[in-house]
């Protein structure tokens, strides 16, 4: 391409993006409302959505009671999932689904409600408290539409979610343990377990729990001991009596050997055993 050619299609395109410009400006300043509302669906046609979304937002509630009313706010909320703001469009397709539980857009949307909030999900190590609220309405909507043609992918979202917070809860639980927040790691671990039983890191969730209660009863006063090397023991058994040939095996029953002679030092003489963990 020569150099004049090459100038010649760089004003065409700058003249075309003038051109489009200013026809968009005319239709803002329009005051015709169906004029305004065939615009937006030229844009949304054209995957121009920050343009159709600003004639949408505008003509919502002119179009009010009117035929085009829906189709503006199924579509406006559409607009705000497609430029990623998705506490909008999650907003926006609950509130077309509560004030048109008839439409035949009814179903999408409120799955789209659903989506827009899985995507709005923060990655594992953050809060995860929007994470839950995604959960809970895919639960609805499934609920809702047991049979519908979205739900493997509703399924699906539910799956990565649940296994977000699954893994959240854990690493929190190896957080305090690391931390050397002992009593606090059992407890995670243990609110853990109740919560995920069937989870793929309950084997390390008991060794850890284990390792953790033995660190408690090591650092704990002697009152409190005897009951805190007991619970490191029940903690392994808990293990063994799981996972018999666990990687982690022959860490746990080094834990359980020294809780073992803690508590018969402590049976002996706990002012000895006292003595003794202090060297």
């Amino acid at each position: 391409m020569t150099r004049i050619s090459y100038i010649g299609v760089i004003l065409a395109f700058f003249t075309l993006v003038l051109s489009a410009c200013s026809d968009y400006n005319k239709i803002l300043k329009s005051t015709s409302a169906e004029k305004k509302y065939e615009a937006a669906l030229k844009y949304y046609e054209k995957q121009d959505y920050y343009r159709a979304s600003t004639l949408l937002e505008e003509l919502i509630p002119v179009l009010k009671g009117r035929p085009e009313a829906e189709k503006a706010q199924f579509y406006f909320a559409y607009t705000q999932f497609y430029q990623r703001s998705y506490p909008l469009s999650a907003f926006h397709f609950k509130s077309f689904y509560d004030t048109y539980p008839r439409s035949e857009y009814a179903e999408e949307a409120l799955f789209m409600h659903a989506k827009s909030l899985y995507r709005d999900s923060p990655t594992f190590n953050l809060d995860q408290t929007s994470t839950y609220t995604a959960i809970e309405a895919i639960q609805d909507f499934l609920n809702r539409y047991p049979a519908s043609k979205m739900k493997d992918e509703a399924d699906k979202m539910y799956q990565e979610l649940s296994a977000k917070v699954e893994r959240k809860a854990f690493e929190s639980a190896r957080i305090y343990a690391s931390m050397r927040y002992y009593q606090a790691a059992v407890t995670a671990f243990n609110n853990f377990q109740r919560s995920f039983p069937s989870s793929n890191y309950n084997e390390e969730a008991l060794f850890l729990k284990l390792e953790a209660q033995y660190n408690l009863a090591e650092r704990s006063v002697t009152e409190k001991q005897r009951e805190r090397y007991f619970e490191a023991v029940a903690f392994y058994q808990d293990l063994v009596d799981k996972y018999p040939k666990s990687k982690y095996l022959k860490d746990a029953e080094n834990f359980y050997d020294k809780s073992v002679k803690q508590l018969e030092r402590l049976k002996e003489s706990p002012a000895k055993a006292a003595n003794t963990a202090s060297k």
